[in-house]
């Protein structure tokens, strides 16, 4: 009997434990379940801008992402869209018009435009705009993004350059490659020169396609063709935007021009630091402490929206001051304060709290060790004892002292 009551206590301060660890569970981006609101959603496509050629199709990832506790039906439509091109938002091959989403959870749909009737798109700017929003039309949100279509370059009669993606599109610091195909519509073989124009201390090369060696020529028999690579490497500085690299064939008597695009979506890299690079400090029980810091965006792309959480000891209190920082441009830097209270019963000692400043795709943690010092109420409390016991044991030495 002993034995099932013990085995029952066990199990009771398990699910207790369990039930605790939940409470201040994180998820995946870090945010305690208790730092979410009870509704929201937040929706973006993945670029503000993209570039394609007029026989492409715009193929572009629109993410939908649930901030709140609660599951939401969530629905999505195309507002706007150039008349003469057909546009709807997809999830696996299918047109949709919504889906349901977890709590805390995220989705990834896509949007897909066309010019109407299988027609090339001429070249131009052309805006689409996604709206997205809960089923009961709450937490409506919009996206939009700029497309340029480039008017593709005509090929020299005898000679053909052919690419199947001039588009490409990463980070800075990647390694991009093109695959170029020749095509030699001469009866005779043809030595080729391969020129590229890029922009500054950028590094173009050329090499044959399945290989690692680097070539500036290439030999083509007449009515063949051969594929080359293409290898760019952008420069360690180069900012988020869009980039031309204009490439050059030539032969004896005939020559052609093909143009790629790169498009660098920037490095994300925030830093948070105190102005001193301290961080730590010292305070009393219930009583606000201000540490000021600076949020400094150290990648090549603008962060849109910065915002704050915190990580305490329960009942500690840290509000920031903004709450947010709406738009850092590389290299620039922000100023925050953030008002530090301990709770009221907080224990002499020292603690840990934690500060995250979180940006679109990147973050920093700043951990403080916060040193909670006794009331100076009762230090004075202290002396005056001490000042009293002291007058006590002199009189006592006086009175006793004369008998």
């Amino acid at each position: 009997m002993k034995r099932r009551v013990c085995f029952g206590a066990i199990v009771v301060l398990i699910l207790v434990l369990m039930s605790g660890s939940f409470a201040f569970a994180q998820d995946k981006h870090g945010i305690a379940w208790n730092d979410r609101p009870e509704r929201g959603i937040s929706a973006f496509l993945k670029y503000p801008g993209i570039t394609i050629t007029p026989g492409e199709k715009l193929r572009v990832d629109l993410t939908v992402k649930i901030t709140g506790k609660s599951d939401e039906m969530v629905m999505a439509r195309v507002l706007e869209a150039p008349p003469e091109w057909d546009a709807s938002i997809k999830y696996l091959g299918n047109t949709i018009t919504g889906m349901h989403i977890a709590a805390a959870d995220y989705s990834s749909f896509e949007l897909v435009a066309a010019p109407k009737g299988k027609k090339k798109a001429e070249p131009g700017k052309y805006k689409f705009v996604v709206e997205v929003m809960a089923q009961d039309g709450k937490f409506k949100q919009t996206s939009s993004i700029e497309v340029t279509v480039i008017a593709e370059e005509k090929a020299d009669k005898e000679l053909e350059l052919t690419t199947s993606y001039p588009v490409l599109r990463g980070a800075t610091g990647s390694t991009f490659e093109f695959s170029l195909e020749v095509k030699n519509n001469h009866a005779k073989d043809q030595l080729f020169n391969l020129v590229a124009q890029a922009p500054q201390h950028w590094n173009v090369s050329f090499k044959p396609a399945y290989e690692n060696k680097q070539i500036s020529s290439a030999k083509v028999k007449g009515d063949g063709s051969t594929t080359l690579g293409v290898v760019v490497k952008p420069a360690p500085n180069a900012q988020a935007g869009d980039y031309p690299i204009k490439v050059t064939i030539k032969g004896d008597k005939t020559q052609a021009t093909t143009q790629f695009q790169v498009q660098l979506t920037g490095t994300h890299k925030i830093k948070a630091v105190t102005p001193d690079g301290l961080l730590s400090f010292a305070g009393q029980a219930g009583e606000p402490s201000n540490v000021s810091f600076y949020v400094r965006n150290d990648g090549s792309a603008i962060q849109p929206e910065v915002s704050f959480v915190s990580f305490k000891p329960e009942n500690w209190k840290v509000e920031f001051k903004p709450e947010k920082l709406n738009e850092i441009k590389p290299g620039e830097f922000k100023q925050v304060e953030a008002i530090i209270t301990p709770a009221k019963n907080a224990l002499v000692g020292d603690y840990s709290v934690v500060l995250n400043a979180k940006g679109e795709q990147a973050d920093s943690n700043m951990e403080f060790r916060v040193t909670v010092k006794a009331s100076s109420t009762w230090g004075w409390v202290g002396i005056g004892i001490i000042i009293l016991a002291l007058l006590g044991l002199g009189l006592a030495f006086y009175k006793f002292g004369r008998r």
